[in-house]
Parts: structure tokens; C-alpha cells; sequence
């Protein structure tokens, strides 16, 4: 018996040894960082990576996935059959971007995987930048295993410690969240009080994060988690093992607790961890972009980096209505007659109004402006799982679209059209074609869409994969008729702006909005952008200039929390080719020598240099404008506040340039004096040093013009 038991025992053994033979490693292009991959003794796959001195990423984490048909898992049991090492450098030019052209290297290492029994097959592609590592799983078309449901995704990021993490809960539905920075091991005991109240959200445990998740470890090490070419596939969150710091992948389920269905050939999106010892590299990587496929659209000249104005803040503060009348408790699209509607006198998108707006974007040099409310249907439309909603082409009566279309147009001046849909996909998409015809037809190249509220069809949830799925439809249905897409409420970005660059910015993630609604918090966008904005621009409609909301409506007794140093800085900080004056008109010429700034930012940019970061506390960045000699920089800070000094050694030697310094005055503080400034004028030149000083909650702003000879 004791001699049976050993012979077993050494099976085990040799087994063993046998898969951790096959290990693979990788190294980075700069060999900056390696990554090892092997089939432990149960043959499941794992990954480990490190940089180039040793320092642990991630320790050894498992990969695979369970599905619904138990006979159809790829979890263990695995061998090697065939694996092949490359390289892969390229150079590639953005629509629009931080800068002008991105450089694309990466080894790679592609692992074909077949299970010792059951003979099902999977393969591992892993790309290793200097700065960071993406994998994706490939499944093979075959005789048995073309349709896959699953359900659970195995993959692991197992980190080293209990890390500083920068986090939202996790949620199937909504990012719309503040940050709250803790311990790893603290986030189960933060939870309840990060979990805010939405109008659509759901919870899947105490220990839930989202991605991109930004962590900085003891040692200095800043590591970033996310995915990359999210494509017909549920979102990941993270499910944290609090007492070994594993994350474990948590896929968003559909209406029936399925984590996803596979059609193969299938490759699912890329996992992806960006780190580096500087923060400033984790803000300035393009692997996110870099995981995704090439433009798709042969031509690319008509989506067109935009700065916009909008009928929108004064509904935000409730200053204005979206709803044309208070007489109706209920809508039928096509039956509510609105001309026998008694007005409300509240409705901000009416004639007058929007030719206002018109006028004033014309007079400063804006490209466009948004305007919402002007559809029926606004009356009944929140919070009542209402299918057929709108019907996006029909206006109110006090709107008159052509009117305003040709108006707009003598101006010089863009509208840009809003489509809500209440969470109703299905009715969005019965009207998708015939609303977007009515753009076309009325000279509207932009649409802002948004997804309030809970999902139809009924139990399907924001970042399900029926959701994932309609996002891009929408996207690239609108590229046929030249428009581009900015969405709300969806799900978050992963670098498909390079693959379909008409989704020129997106919302999700707590944006300026809040502020009207309660406040954010006060080092809110310094973490931003080491989050939401790993994977594309964001819409966060900067540029509030009155901060006490009851200016506009005196039941709303919010305040922003930020100052107008912060405001402006935000447009350097917060990337996008999408910027908004989100204030009134009227708060703008009370400023109008800090709204100069707004109208001179760029929102296109040939280079980007990041100059300080640190999340939660500072970012400082300096762009150079698309085309031109000009440079911009903005910063914000968080909390603390934060001095500067600045060295322009990114400026063309032999030039002068005009600086103008928008900064917060001596006191400004995001809470108690935020419309504290200071302008001041200087002559630079490369090399030039300044220095300042950012409130608590503050930033400033510089715009650098080289001077005329």
C-alpha cells in the first residue's frame, strides 16, 4: 500500500514538473518589463509580470474561464501544442489626439492551448510594451465548440500588497461615483459610504471595483487595470480578494446570468495593466489605443474636434425645464397634441433662447452648440421603464428646427443635436436611421446621446453585452451619415476611438454635472484622468464660472467645488477633442477676462508633455496646439493645493513667447472663496521658469503665443 502511494506521488510530481517546464517568457521591446507565462500543476494557465529589476506587478495569476456547459470549461487541464514569439513596431497618425503621431511596439508571445481530455482549444496572445502588458483569449471555430456561454471569467490579477487604490464600487450600471482612495484592505469597510445613490445602479459585492482601476504600491510603483477594444463582450469589474489582494475579473451578466455569449472564431477584448514608476508615464501611455484595430473609415475629414456651447447648464441647476409643459401627466408620441399645451414658461429650448446661444458662440469663435429639450416627450420620460419614449425627430412647438438650422448656419455655427433615449435601446434603435436622416438633412454632424436610467429590454444592465453591443452599433450607424458620437450613461471607453473615431468623447464617469447636484469632490480631477480617461476622452463640460447655484435657481443651494483656476486647467487636463463652455452666457460676461482663456484653448493637439502627477493630488500638462507654434498648460490640485515650478523647456528655442498666467489669487479655495483670480502677463523663452500656486481645490492656467516680430 505504501509503495502505491509513492508511485502515485511521484506521477504527481513529474506531472507537474512536466507543465512548469513549459513556461514562456517575455520581454519588453527596452526590456523594461517581463512577463512570464506557465501551466501550473493542474495545467491551469497563468501570467506573471515584473519589471526589468525584479519588482513584482502581479504574482502568479490564473486565466481561463468556466462555462455555462460544464464539458465546454477551459480552466485546467491543459497543454502546450504550439507557441510563437514576435515583434511589431509601427508608427500610426490619430484623427485627433494628444499628439501627432503614436508609436505602436510590442513583443509578442501567442499560446495555443488543448485540453488533455475534452480536446477543446484556446489560444493566448500577450503583447508586452515598456509600459505595460495586454492579453487576450482567442477561440478557434471547431466541430464542438463553436457556441460558448460563459460563465465566469478566471482571470486574475494577483497583485504584490495592499496597495493604494483610487476607486469606484463596482457596479454593472453606472461610474457615476466619487473616488474614494483607501487601502486595498480597507475598500469592504468604505463601500456603503462610496456607494451613492443612482438612478440606475447595481452591486454585485462589498469588495467591487471598477475599472480602470489606478493603484500605487508602497515601493512607488504606480499600476493601472483595465481592457482595451471592448467589442461584443460584457465589461470587466474587479472582485477583490481583500486578504490575498487577488482581483479576480467580473464580467457584467445579461438578463438570464449569463456572462457572455461566443460565437467563434472569437477573440475577447485585451486585459490590460499599464505601469511604470512615474506617474506621469501611466497619463501619457496610448496602450490603450494601441490594443485597438486602425481606423476603420476610409475617409476621416468629416469628424472634426469641436468647442461647444450649450442650452444644458441651466436644466442641470434647475434654473430651466427640459419639459415644454407641467399639464401633462402622461405622452403618446404621434397622439399628444402639445398646441392645445399650456407652456410652462420654463422651456429653455425655445427660439429666442437658442438663437442667443447662437449669437454669443458666433461672437467668441465656438464651433457649435448643443441643445436639449427641444423634442417631445420630455414630460413623462424618467424613471418609468417607458418603452416607446421619443421619437427624436419631432420638435416642441416652440422650437422651430429649420428656422434655427439656417440661423445657425448664417452664423457660422454648429448645432449639435441630443438624443435620450430613458434607457430604451430597443426604441432607439426603431428610430436610429430616421433620426439620424433628420440630422443629416438639417446640418447636425454631432449627436449627444444619453441612457438614463434602467435598461430595455428590462433586466439587460448598462455594460451587459446586448448594451456593449448597441453602443457601437450606434456609433458606426452614425459614420454613415457623417456624424459624430458623444455618449452618456454608457459603458466605459477602450481605446475603439482609434478604430472608429467619430465616438469623439463619451460621459461615463461623474461629471461636471454633479456639481449642481451636490458636488464632487474636491480632488475629483485628479483622478480622473489615471481613471476614466485611460480609455479615451471624456466629456466632462468644464468652464463653471458661478459657483453658487442659488444665482440660478434659489431652491438649489449646491456649490461647485473647484475654483476658476481649476475650471480653466481642466481643459489641458481633462483630454478631449470634445470641450464645452458649460456656464451661461451672462456668468461668462461677468469674467470675460478669464473666459479669454476658454476661447483661446486648443482642443487638438501635435504633442502633449505631462510635467507633474501624482493621483489625488496633482496633474500639470502642456500641449502645443494642432498646426500652429502656440502652446497651452493647465493644472489642477487636489485637497492640499499645490506649487509649482515650472521649467518651458519644451518651448522652440530662439522664439519668444506671451505668456498669460490665470491663476488663483492669495485665499481662492474651492470651498470658501473659488472665484478668486489672478491674469498676469510675461515674456518667455525656453528653458523660462515659473512659479505657482494652486488652492486647495485649485489650478491655473497658461496660454504661451509666440511673439510677432
Amino acid at each position: 500500500m505504501k509503495k502505491v502511494t509513492l508511485m502515485a506521488l511521484g506521477l504527481c510530481l513529474m506531472s507537474a514538473s512536466v507543465y512548469e517546464a513549459l513556461a514562456q517568457k517575455l520581454s519588453s521591446p527596452g526590456k523594461k518589463l517581463e512577463m512570464n507565462f506557465q501551466l501550473n500543476g493542474q495545467g491551469e494557465p497563468t501570467y506573471d509580470l515584473k519589471l526589468a529589476d525584479g519588482t513584482v506587478v502581479t504574482k502568479a495569476s490564473r486565466m481561463g474561464f468556466e462555462m455555462k456547459d460544464g464539458k465546454q470549461s477551459m480552466d485546467k487541464n491543459f497543454e502546450v501544442t504550439d507557441y510563437k514569439t514576435s515583434t511589431f513596431d509601427e508608427t500610426w497618425t490619430p484623427v485627433w489626439g494628444e499628439v501627432k503621431e503614436i508609436r505602436n511596439h510590442y513583443n509578442e508571445l501567442l499560446v495555443h492551448l488543448q485540453q488533455r481530455a475534452t480536446g477543446n482549444r484556446i489560444a493566448i496572445r500577450f503583447r508586452l510594451y515598456d509600459d505595460g502588458l495586454g492579453f487576450r483569449y482567442e477561440f478557434p471555430a471547431g466541430k464542438q465548440q463553436n457556441f460558448l456561454v460563459v460563465q465566469r471569467e478566471l482571470t486574475e490579477f494577483a497583485l504584490p500588497g495592499d496597495m493604494k487604490a483610487f476607486w469606484v464600487p463596482g457596479d454593472y450600471d453606472t461610474q457615476e461615483y466619487d473616488y474614494t482612495t483607501s487601502r486595498l484592505s480597507e475598500v469592504r469597510g468604505l463601500f456603503d459610504k462610496a456607494y451613492t445613490e443612482n438612478c440606475s445602479q447595481k452591486a454585485f459585492s462589498k469588495t467591487g471595483l471598477q475599472t480602470p482601476l489606478q493603484l500605487k504600491s508602497d515601493n512607488g510603483l504606480y499600476i493601472n487595470i483595465h481592457e482595451a477594444a471592448l467589442i461584443d463582450f460584457p465589461a470587466i469589474n474587479l472582485e477583490l480578494d481583500d486578504k490575498t489582494f487577488v482581483l479576480k475579473t467580473e464580467l457584467t451578466p445579461d438578463a438570464q446570468g449569463d456572462r457572455g455569449h461566443i460565437a467563434a472564431p472569437f477573440n475577447t477584448p485585451w486585459r490590460t495593466i499599464i505601469v511604470s514608476r512615474d506617474a506621469r508615464d501611466i497619463l501619457a501611455s496610448k496602450l490603450t489605443y494601441n490594443l485597438n484595430e486602425p481606423c476603420a473609415y476610409e475617409t476621416t475629414d468629416w469628424i472634426k474636434p469641436t468647442k461647444y456651447m450649450g442650452v444644458w447648464w441651466e436644466m442641470i441647476t434647475g434654473k430651466s425645464s427640459w419639459a415644454y409643459t407641467d399639464d401633462l401627466p402622461y405622452v403618446k408620441i404621434g397622439e399628444t397634441d402639445y398646441t392645445k399645451a399650456k407652456p410652462n414658461g420654463k422651456h429653455a429650448a425655445n427660439n429666442e433662447r437658442v438663437k442667443y446661444y447662437i449669437d454669443y458662440a458666433a461672437k467668441h469663435g465656438f464651433d457649435a452648440i448643443l441643445v436639449e429639450g427641444w423634442n417631445v416627450g420630455w414630460e413623462d420620460w424618467f424613471d418609468l421603464s417607458k418603452d416607446y419614449v421619443f421619437d427624436f425627430v419631432t420638435p416642441y412647438p416652440d422650437f422651430d428646427v429649420a428656422m434655427l438650422r439656417d440661423y445657425a448656419k448664417s452664423k457660422g455655427v454648429k448645432i449639435i443635436m441630443h438624443h435620450e433615449t430613458s434607457g430604451s435601446i430597443r426604441n432607439y434603435e426603431r428610430h436610429m436611421h430616421q433620426a439620424y436622416q433628420f440630422m443629416k438633412d438639417n446640418n447636425y454632424s454631432a449627436v449627444k446621446s444619453g441612457y438614463v436610467g434602467d435598461m430595455i429590454p428590462r433586466g439587460e444592465h448598462h455594460y451587459g453585452q446586448t448594451l456593449v453591443n448597441h453602443y457601437l452599433y450606434a456609433v458606426k450607424e452614425a459614420a454613415k451619415y457623417g456624424i459624430s458620437v458623444n455618449a452618456h450613461e454608457a459603458v466605459h471607453m477602450t481605446g475603439l476611438s482609434r478604430t472608429y473615431p467619430n465616438l469623439i468623447a463619451q460621459e461615463s464617469a461623474r461629471g461636471q454635472e454633479y456639481q449642481a447636484f451636490g458636488g464632487n469632490n474636491g480632488n475629483h480631477l485628479t483622478i480622473l484622468p489615471f481613471s476614466r480617461l485611460i480609455g479615451g476622452p471624456m466629456d466632462y463640460t468644464p468652464g463653471i464660472f458661478e459657483t453658487d447655484m442659488t444665482k440660478l435657481n434659489p431652491g438649489n443651494t449646491n456649490q461647485i467645488k473647484a475654483t476658476i483656476g481649476n475650471q480653466l486647467g481642466s481643459y489641458l487636463t481633462m483630454y478631449s477633442p470634445l470641450q464645452m463652455a458649460a456656464d451661461l452666457p451672462e456668468h461668462y460676461d461677468q469674467h470675460l477676462d478669464a473666459f479669454q482663456f476658454i476661447k483661446d484653448v486648443a482642443v487638438d493637439w501635435d504633442d502633449s508633455k505631462y510635467l507633474e502627477a501624482e493621483p489625488g493630488e496633482y496633474i500639470t500638462v502642456a500641449r502645443k496646439a494642432k498646426g500652429t507654434d502656440r502652446w497651452f498648460v493647465g493644472n489642477v490640485a487636489g485637497y492640499d493645493g499645490h506649487k509649482s515650478t515650472l521649467v518651458l523647456d519644451f518651448l522652440d528655442a530662439g522664439k519668444k513667447y506671451t505668456a498669460t498666467i490665470y491663476a488663483d489669487a492669495k485665499g481662492a479655495h474651492y470651498a470658501t472663496n473659488p472665484k478668486a483670480y489672478t491674469i498676469k502677463k510675461m515674456t518667455v523663452k525656453k528653458g523660462s521658469k515659473i512659479k505657482l500656486e494652486s488652492a486647495p481645490g485649485g489650478g491655473y492656467a497658461i496660454s504661451l503665443i509666440p511673439v510677432k516680430k
